[in-house]
């Protein structure tokens, strides 16, 4: 007799403490390209600059920041032209604070996807995360073009800049998760975000150098990872400071602690988020 052997399938709830895992993420890898690939395709299609949208958000901050605070003001930034010099940070920030705006509101805009199919619910906040990359890399393209114009050599440090990209990535996620997952009980997180990437904005170098901040606030200062991560792409492009190891090693340890914290609220509350849609 031939005696044919039962496969058993038991599906049990998560421990809560399962923050993420590496094996979830590629389990539903095609998902996550799929949701990137919509994302961006929502947001160029129909458009009437297209990716040029990318470009005039940095561009035209560059544009009134030149005026108000390169000619105006005359902020000093160490001999470089203040249009390359604030435009060098903006790029980075203008990813970082897109990625927080548009992350918070992931969930809600997915709603309907939430309630019917099953699927880690992280992959929502890090395929617009990553999404929002494409606009980094399309807007970089124009710091290219001015370096070239004022003729300006990137250091040895610019292939650290994967680096900082990933420090900012990772930061983006953590942030993004976790206020996503406060917008779904709390809808007026979403107005609150406007403020804080408006504060997060001057209290990090994009309008100013990190050198104007005293020495003995410079490890506070550091506690904004976004700090390091634009006086990195600075120093890396444009090589008139040093490399701010101090605060990219400071900025490096926050995020590292936002993560923890963010994915695990995200992950503490996951299982609540269809029923308070």
């Amino acid at each position: 007799m031939i005696h044919s052997e039962k496969q058993v399938t038991v599906i049990k709830p998560r421990n809560a403490w399962d923050i993420l895992t590496v094996r979830d993420l590629w389990q539903y890898r095609d998902m996550l390209l799929y949701l990137v690939l919509r994302d961006i395709k929502a947001r160029y299609t129909q458009s009437v600059l297209g990716i040029g949208w990318a470009v005039l958000q940095p561009l035209f901050l560059m544009i009134v920041f030149t005026v108000i605070f390169g000619k105006l003001v005359k902020i000093n930034t160490n001999g470089m032209d203040y249009a390359v010099f604030s435009y060098t940070a903006l790029v980075p920030w203008a990813y970082f604070s897109n990625s927080l705006m548009l992350t918070t509101g992931s969930l809600i805009q997915n709603s309907n996807l939430l309630s019917k199919v099953f699927f880690p619910r992280i992959v929502l906040p890090m395929s617009t995360v990553l999404s929002t990359l494409v606009d980094f890399f399309i807007a970089f393209i124009l710091v290219i073009v001015l370096m070239i114009w004022y003729q300006v050599s990137p250091t040895l440090w610019v292939l650290f800049l994967p680096a900082l990209l990933l420090l900012m990535v990772v930061l983006s996620v953590s942030l993004g998760s976790l206020f996503t997952a406060l917008a779904i009980q709390y809808r007026d997180v979403r107005h609150g975000i406007s403020f804080l990437v408006q504060g997060m904005m001057y209290a990090s170098p994009v309008v100013y150098p990190v050198s104007i901040i005293p020495d003995k606030y410079r490890l506070i200062y550091g506690l904004n990872p976004m700090a390091g991560v634009i006086e990195g792409f600075r120093s890396a492009l444009l090589g008139a400071t040093p490399m701010p190891w101090d605060l990219i090693i400071v900025g490096t340890i926050v995020t590292l602690v936002l993560a923890v914290i963010g994915l695990t609220y995200f992950k503490f509350t996951e299982r609540i988020f269809a029923d308070v849609m």
